[in-house]
């Protein structure tokens, strides 16, 4: 079979300020969560490797920029870092910040990829999260400002941009299930986290457009869908509705639509867990919706009716209305021990389609993190990893059918560019197109699968 995409599709790669970026003495970066919890407690991530490590992006940007391109990117997509542009989330701007974003976006345009620019990827700053983090809205102040600021610097250069990465994360990290800081286990806590986290990003798309730049704004959700076990059992299916109002509605909705899900929001009445909002901000959300979905697809959710007594906390929580299911027929990724299946994929894609008005979309993050990928080495020292070949086939393939069947798919960018430093994870899992050595002076090499990417890039499919 021949894969042709539309013309001017978006081909490249994601990644982040704070898992790529590293830090230098006297760059004036403030400190974030991470920096912060990696200080406290160094055993909590993979062989202590914390984010100062990280790629070194900051000082090998121009090199990677070249190394971009020669894997076949024509966009991609980083962050800025709030506490490298703010060293204390608002006040003061780093001017270092601002010259290292200028330079780095002006070397992506001069090579023809395009930076698309998302605003916060779990990175709070220190200093706000002090006062509460995304519990407070003086936050969601700071935050409004600081989308500004980056609106007003880099807004005439960078077209794309995304207020959240992936807004479930901090709410299951931080305040529910303790992979992120400050590993809470509170749900009252966690909905009015994720509310703000709505709400920011609607009062920054409203002054984005109120600026009146030359650019589309969205956000990029984490959709995994949520598969009943038996779809003829009507309490598997009320089972997987409530784990997507959860963790895929809870977002989707407000971003598109500009409302919450009815079926969350009465679950929420009843706990009494209703977050604190005004009238005043619900218009705000209704009425700043986004103009393009970054959707990120990993893996999907198989979800059964509650028959486990056992709970996470003796308040509520999620997963005290589903219970997650183990399907027979699944195939695994060993090394990261997530299910692999790549209708899923697609399944988003119709989902958007059907139910969100087909709106502009991408896939902003699929890919294969594999533990020791060294053992893939052939005499040359390549990776040789054609299993991530296989897996971004398999992918591509499904998103080419959903193209087929009218969904309004503008591109794929794989998570990630590089092997980068992620969260408690650190370097574990390797998901790049090209490999970094941590040992050797964090030196590059393109994968096997950077070169087959190249070729679909310069083929406009495979």
């Amino acid at each position: 079979m021949n894969y042709r995409f539309p013309e001017g599709f978006w081909w490249g790669s994601a990644i982040s300020g704070p898992q790529t970026e590293g830090r230098i003495k006297d760059d004036g970066k403030g400190d974030n969560i991470w920096d912060y919890w990696y200080r406290e407690d160094p055993s909590l991530f993979f062989d202590q490797v914390g984010p100062e490590e990280t790629s070194a992006v900051y000082s090998h940007y121009k090199e990677d920029i070249q190394l971009m391109k020669a894997t076949g990117h024509n966009s991609m997509r980083t962050s800025i870092q709030w506490s490298r542009l703010f060293p204390e989330g608002r006040g003061e701007i780093n001017q270092k910040a601002v010259t290292f974003y200028n330079n780095y976006i002006d070397e992506l345009i001069a090579n023809d990829i395009e930076p698309f620019i998302n605003l916060y990827h779990f990175d709070m700053p220190l200093a706000l999260q002090e006062i509460g983090g995304w519990e407070n809205k003086e936050v969601v102040e700071a935050y409004v400002n600081y989308a500004k600021t980056c609106f007003e610097l880099f807004g005439d250069r960078v077209k794309k941009w995304f207020t959240h990465n992936e807004p479930i994360v901090p709410v299951e990290g931080g305040y529910l299930y303790k992979f992120h800081y400050p590993a809470v286990v509170d749900m009252k806590r966690a909905v009015q986290v994720a509310y703000h986290e709505s709400l920011a990003s609607a009062k920054a798309i409203k002054v984005y457009r109120d600026l009146n730049l030359d650019g589309e704004i969205g956000i990029i959700l984490n959709l995994t869908p949520s598969y009943p076990r038996d779809a003829n059992n009507p309490e598997d299916v009320k089972a997987a509705s409530l784990a997507d109002a959860f963790f895929n509605r809870s977002f989707l909705d407000p971003a598109i639509r500009g409302i919450f899900p009815e079926d969350l929001v009465s679950l929420l009445k009843d706990l009494d867990y209703l977050p604190d909002y005004t009238a005043e901000e619900l218009a705000i959300i209704k009425e700043n919706t986004i103009d393009l979905l970054g959707i990120n697809y990993y893996q999907p959710r198989r979800i059964k009716q509650k028959e486990s007594s056992e709970r996470l906390s003796d308040k509520p929580m999620p997963d005290d209305y589903f219970d997650n299911y183990i399907w027979p027929d699944r195939k695994m990724n060993p090394y990261r021990g997530w299910e692999i299946y790549e209708k899923g994929i697609y399944d988003c894609l119709i989902n958007v389609r059907d139910h969100y008005g087909n709106i502009p979309c991408f896939i902003s993050e699929n890919g294969m993190g594999v533990e020791g990928e060294a053992k893939f080495k052939n005499a040359d020292g390549m990776i040789e990893d054609d299993y991530r070949i296989d897996f971004l086939k398999g992918h591509l393939t499904y998103v080419h059918q959903a193209i087929e069947e009218g969904c309004n798919v503008k591109g794929y960018h794989l998570w990630t560019c590089m092997d980068n430093w992620s969260w408690m994870n650190a370097y574990k899992n390797r998901y790049g197109l090209i490999s970094v050595d941590l040992d050797n002076d964090k030196k590059r090499t393109i994968k096997k699968s950077g070169y087959w990417f190249k070729e679909v890039s310069d083929r406009n499919g495979f």
